[in-house]
């Protein structure tokens, strides 16, 4: 098995960078803030908070909210250096080589072109959704140069994915286009 990044890891301790939090904490900022880049479960939280404990890179401290007893989870120095050293590598952009969409559309002659246009048509709805949700959270009104170290990081990656969805619905309209063209003729 080879070695993989796990990713996961690196996110936790990313927010962690920026204060203590405690797992459910991590949860909310995962269904909220970081789920347009990156997405986890409960399930897969807590067994990595778990190993970044056991690795040192985490400590935690258990504090009382009203009669509830929860972890605080701090980022240790190593876990800071460990985060710090992960940020300023130098690598390629990893593309999504599970993409479940991609993979149907490979085998997409084995269905008709009827199926195949509703397809299209029904993922192209779902990207206008997508593309509306993230133009109300972008920062349109603001001057990026005047946010903070936080936000500009936020701020780049909303503009990606903006972008990313652009050049999808863009793709999409082309090959509906372009399937209509085929079924016409």
């Amino acid at each position: 098995m080879k070695n993989e990044v796990r990713t996961l890891k690196y996110a936790i301790l990313g927010l962690l960078s920026r204060e203590p939090m405690t797992g459910y904490d991590l949860s909310k900022e995962f269904s909220h803030g970081l789920l347009r880049y990156w997405n986890a479960t409960h399930s897969q939280i807590y067994p990595e908070l778990k190993k970044l404990v056991d690795e040192a890179l985490v400590v935690f401290d258990v504090v009382s909210q009203g009669k509830l007893e929860k972890k605080l989870y701090t980022l240790t120095k190593p876990g800071q250096d460990e985060f710090l050293q992960w940020l300023t590598r130098d690598e390629p952009m990893e593309l999504n080589t599970k993409d479940v969409f991609k993979l149907r559309l490979y085998f997409s002659g084995s269905m008709s072109d009827a199926n195949l246009l509703t397809q299209l048509e029904s993922q192209l709805k779902v990207r206008r959704e997508r593309y509306a949700i993230r133009l109300e959270k972008s920062y349109d009104e603001i001057d990026p140069t005047l946010l903070s170290r936080a936000d500009r990081g936020d701020y780049l990656a909303l503009e990606l994915t903006i972008y990313r969805e652009q050049a999808d619905i863009q793709w999409f309209e082309r090959s509906i286009a372009l399937l209509k063209r085929i079924m016409d003729s």
